[in-house]
C-alpha cells in the first residue's frame, strides 16, 4: 500500500447539551480528523481517523493544537520518509514508523487508523471483520455530566432510560458524590449504574468513596490521581465497588503493571489514549488472560471514531457496556450518517474499514483548519 497524501481537517462540531465533568465543561468539540489517500494495485481508497485530543490539556498531556503540529511536523513525516526508504506500510507498521517520536498517543492514533481504514478498504474487509468480532451489536452506555442540581441530574438521567441505554455512567467530584448516586438509586432502582471521577479525589477521601459502597455501583472508574497505581491498588483494598482505571493506563505495559498490583479490576479501554486500535486490542487481550473486564470509554467521538469503537467493543473480552452512545447523545448533526442505538445496543459496522465515512457537505460546512501534506 502507497500512501499518497495525508490531510489534517479540524472541524467544530457544537455539542447539544453542555458536558461537564471534573476537570472542565465543554459546550462544542473540534476533532482533528485525519484524512489518508491510498493507493494499491491500481485502486485508490481513503481512509479516515480521529484524533480525540480536547482542546485544552486537561484530560491529558495532550491538546487540539500540539497534535495538529506533532502530526504535522513529525509524525506524518515520519511515515513518508518509512515509505520512501522502501519499507511497508501498514497499520501495523505505523508504530515502529513513528516510535522515535515520544509520548503523543492520541495523534499517533489519529494517523494509526486512517492508515488502517485505508488498508481495511483496499481489502474489501470491516474493521470488525479484521478484529474477529461476531457480534452484530454492542450494549449503549451512555456518561451523564454533572449537573446544575440533583432534580436536573435525575431528569437527564430518566430521559436516557426512555431511550433505552443500557447502562447510566455519572461524573462525580468532591461534594458532587454521595447525594446524586443516591437519588439515583432511589428513584431508578437497580439500573447498570457507575460512577467517574476523573483523578479528582485522593487517598484521603477513603471515607467518602466508601460512602460509595452501599449502592451497588458496577465501578468507580479513575478516583485517584492517574500516575499513581499504588495508591490505587491501596484504595482498592479499602472498598468493595470495584475500581476501574482510565487516564492511568497509557499502554499495554501500564495495564500489565495495574493488574500486577491489584490497582484495578476493570479497566476502560480508549483506543486514542493508548495510541491506537491495535494496542488497544493487545490490552484486550492481556485483560481478558487475567480474568480483568474491559470496556470501551469514549472521548465524544464523531461517528468516525464512534463506528470504530464500536467494532472494538464487539471483542469477547468487553464484558461491560461502553460508552458507544448514538450520535445524538452529543450532537445535532454528526459528520457521518449519524450512528444509531436499537433497543439499547449500537449496530457493529459492516461496511469496508469503519464502516463510516463523512458526509461531504456536512464535513465542509462544519471544517475550520486544513492542512495537507505529500512525501
Amino acid at each position: 500500500m502507497h500512501i499518497d497524501r495525508i490531510d489534517l481537517i479540524t472541524i467544530r462540531m457544537p455539542l447539544s447539551a453542555p458536558f461537564t465533568t471534573s476537570f472542565s465543561t465543554q459546550t462544542e468539540r473540534c476533532p482533528l480528523l485525519v484524512r489518508a489517500v491510498a493507493s494499491e494495485g491500481g485502486e485508490t481508497v481513503v481512509g479516515w481517523g480521529e484524533c480525540v485530543a480536547l482542546a485544552e490539556p486537561y484530560y491529558s498531556p495532550e491538546y487540539l493544537e500540539g497534535a495538529r503540529d506533532v502530526l504535522q511536523r513529525f509524525l506524518v513525516p515520519a511515515l513518508f520518509e518509512w515509505q520512501t526508504s522502501g519499507r511497508p506500510v501498514t497499520a501495523q507498521t505505523v508504530s515502529a514508523a513513528v516510535a522515535h517520536v515520544v509520548g503523543h498517543r492520541m495523534a499517533k492514533a489519529g494517523l494509526e487508523l486512517a492508515v488502517l481504514d485505508a488498508q481495511l478498504r483496499l481489502r474489501h474487509t470491516s474493521l470488525a471483520e479484521h478484529l474477529g468480532v461476531t457480534r452484530d451489536s454492542v450494549p449503549a452506555g451512555v456518561s451523564v455530566g454533572i449537573e446544575d442540581s440533583v432534580s436536573a441530574l435525575l431528569d437527564r438521567v430518566g430521559g436516557f432510560i426512555d431511550q433505552g441505554y443500557a447502562r447510566i455512567k455519572l461524573k462525580i467530584r468532591p461534594g458532587w458524590d454521595v447525594e446524586p448516586v443516591r437519588a439515583v438509586r432511589e428513584r431508578f432502582g437497580d439500573l447498570p449504574l457507575q460512577v467517574d471521577a476523573n483523578t479528582a479525589y485522593r487517598l484521603s477521601d477513603v471515607p467518602t468513596l466508601r460512602n460509595l459502597d452501599p449502592f451497588e455501583l458496577l465501578l468507580i472508574e479513575q478516583p485517584l490521581a492517574e500516575d499513581d497505581l499504588r495508591q490505587h491498588a491501596i484504595l482498592a483494598q479499602q472498598i468493595s465497588t470495584p475500581v476501574c482505571l482510565d487516564e492511568s493506563v497509557i499502554s499495554a505495559q501500564t495495564a500489565a503493571d495495574a493488574i500486577a498490583l491489584g490497582a484495578a479490576s476493570v479497566i476502560n479501554i480508549k483506543p486514542g489514549r493508548v495510541g491506537g486500535y491495535l494496542e488497544a486490542v493487545r490490552i484486550h487481550d492481556l485483560a481478558l488472560a487475567n480474568g480483568v473486564a474491559v470496556w470501551c470509554g469514549g472521548m465524544l467521538e464523531t461517528g468516525i471514531g464512534r463506528a470504530a469503537n464500536a467494532a472494538l467493543a464487539g471483542m469477547p473480552g468487553f464484558t461491560l457496556a461502553g460508552d458507544i452512545s448514538a450520535s445524538d447523545r452529543f450532537y445535532r448533526q454528526d459528520i457521518t450518517e449519524p450512528i444509531t442505538m436499537t433497543d439499547g445496543a449500537v449496530a457493529v459496522p459492516r461496511g469496508p474499514g469503519i464502516g463510516v465515512e463523512p458526509i461531504p457537505d456536512a464535513l465542509a460546512d462544519s471544517t475550520i483548519h486544513s492542512i495537507e501534506l505529500t512525501a
